[in-house]
């Protein structure tokens, strides 16, 4: 039977969201139909909203949590009733190579409107089985959204694609929902010390309580000068036989030029005959090209690579986090500083396009 629901569209013309009421198809034999409780409202959707160059309307959202309402019948690893999230990123791949059924609603205007795998900006929401992960039944069911991307994707940056270990200096450049996830994954697994980097010193004020021990405002000093600051490598010299500073790892969980750049020059030097130099770490969604020195990289031997979805697998670390929630690692009831309903889904994306949003914003249904 079709499932009504409430759904955030972008318009193929620019302009203002529009929230469509629609009933939803009855799921495929690999979908799932989940009765949503929160979503989170994430940086990287802007840049959808403002591609003005869109072929169809679009649905957007990626984070979220729920129950599910129906499931086809090739669907096994949930039931009816079962509390799940609902995700970006294949719950395990590796162990289900099965191409994802595509994201697209049928609009009341015969318009399709598509999606880059799962929407979530809706009360109710079909999604391929892949994008589904089955959490426990006491599961709180608000703030945890945002494990589906700004937790996963910061986190599981630090923890699985750069490899931070204990003792080790990292700098995030970007204190939002993301860089904050970061600062906190650096502060479980020990990393020392911890830069926050960014714009706005309340930002920054609020990074130290996750975790950051130094705080970089690059609107008033030059962050990469700060950070070489307090990263002094004494008695380390590199092939050029200057001094060695500068941190580990940096990640730019931004996605401008300008700080995509900075994460290279932000790590250390190598040291001549010892170790290779630092690693950046591109987590932020580009917004642009960028321009490195090679000669920085190779001279150097830094390393410059990238991050989606912090290199997770949701169905092995979605646990981690929640139980990082569960034991005060994790503060996301901090972590998620608004709040709005469906109907005022513009009202937050002009939040996040102002800089409003201290930490994540995230619809609740």
């Amino acid at each position: 039977m079709p499932t009504h629901a409430r759904v955030a569209v972008v318009p193929k013309e620019r302009g203002p969201l529009d929230v469509i009421e629609i009933d939803l198809p009855d799921p495929g034999p690999y979908e799932v139909v989940v009765r949503q409780f929160s979503s989170g409202v994430c940086h990287s959707q802007l840049h959808q909203i403002h591609n003005e160059n869109r072929p169809n309307p679009v649905v957007l959202g990626h984070e979220s949590t729920g129950v599910v309402i129906a499931k086809g019948n090739e669907v096994t690893h949930v039931k009816e009733g079962d509390h799940v999230m609902v995700t970006w990123v294949p719950r395990n791949k590796a162990s289900n190579p099965r191409p994802a059924v595509a994201a697209t609603l049928k609009l009341p205007d015969g318009n399709l409107a598509v999606s880059q795998n799962v929407y979530t900006w809706s009360d109710n929401t079909v999604a391929d089985e892949q994008y589904v992960v089955k959490v426990p039944e006491d599961t709180v069911m608000d703030v945890t959204c945002i494990i589906g991307c700004a937790v996963m994707t910061g986190a599981g940056a630090v923890m699985y694609t750069a490899g931070v270990k204990k003792g080790e200096s990292i700098a995030v450049f970007g204190v939002g929902g993301v860089g904050l996830s970061a600062v906190v994954a650096a502060k479980v697994l020990g990393a020392e010390p911890i830069i926050a980097v960014d714009l706005d010193d309340e930002k920054l004020e609020f990074a130290r309580k996750f975790g950051a021990t130094v705080a970089v405002n690059a609107a008033k000093e030059d962050p990469i000068a700060a950070i070489r600051a307090v990263t002094p490598r004494e008695g380390a010299y590199s092939i050029r036989q200057r001094p060695v500073s500068g941190v580990d790892y940096a990640f730019d969980c931004i996605g401008r030029r300008e700080t995509m750049e900075q994460i290279l020059r932000a790590v250390r030097t190598g040291t001549y005959g010892v170790c290779s130099g630092g690693t950046a770490v591109l987590v932020g969604i580009p917004q642009t090209t960028l321009e490195l020195n090679a000669g920085d990289i190779v001279g150097n031997e830094k390393k410059y690579i990238g991050s989606i979805g912090g290199s997770c697998v949701p169905d092995r670390d979605f646990p981690v986090f929640l139980d990082w929630y569960k034991t005060g690692k994790l503060d996301l009831d901090a972590l998620v500083t608004q709040r709005f309903k469906i109907e005022q889904i513009n009202e937050a994306v002009a939040a996040l396009e102002k800089g409003l949003i201290k930490g994540r914003a995230i619809l609740e249904f």
